[in-house]
């Protein structure tokens, strides 16, 4: 299981996932935006999405889980 976890604050500007998906290393998870710019959330290992806690239109900041692969 991994934790997936923002890494600085900005707002969720899309969300490519759904609970339930199957994803692979290095497959985009969700967009985030800050100061203009798009910056991708990627998986980290292949899996499931057992968790988004994130939705579009959302900020978050430094450190929130934004989901979990198991």
């Amino acid at each position: 299981m991994t934790e997936v976890r923002a890494e600085m604050v900005a707002n969720v500007w899309q969300v490519v996932v759904a609970e339930g998906d199957p994803v692979k290393e290095g497959d985009t998870l969700v967009i985030l935006e800050s100061m203009k710019m798009e910056i991708p959330v990627l998986a980290e290992e292949p899996g499931t999405v057992s968790a988004l806690a994130v939705r579009e239109g959302v900020v978050v900041q430094e450190g929130d889980l934004i989901a979990v692969v198991s």
